[in-house]
């Protein structure tokens, strides 16, 4: 799963997850296990009312490795 984020169109953080999944863009959504609740909480909402799939990472510093950034990531969606 981690390993097609480093070719997959997608967008890494909270505010660009919420657009693409509002818009329709996201294709699945990735969270940090390790990330603060109140962060993901809302994402995690956004994703079960428009049906869009979740999976989850151990950790935000593999997440943000994964998807090719240098810090760690809550969360990284993947673009249709």
């Amino acid at each position: 799963m981690l390993s097609e984020l480093q070719n997959a169109h997608k967008v890494v953080g909270v505010k660009q997850s919420k657009k693409a999944i509002r818009d329709g863009c996201a294709l699945r959504v990735v969270l940090a296990k390790d990330a603060e609740a109140r962060i993901i909480r809302p994402i995690r909402t956004l994703c079960e009312e428009l049906d869009v799939p979740v999976e989850e990472a151990e950790t935000m510093a593999e997440l943000g490795k994964a998807a090719q950034i240098d810090i760690g990531a809550a969360v990284v969606t993947l673009l249709k």
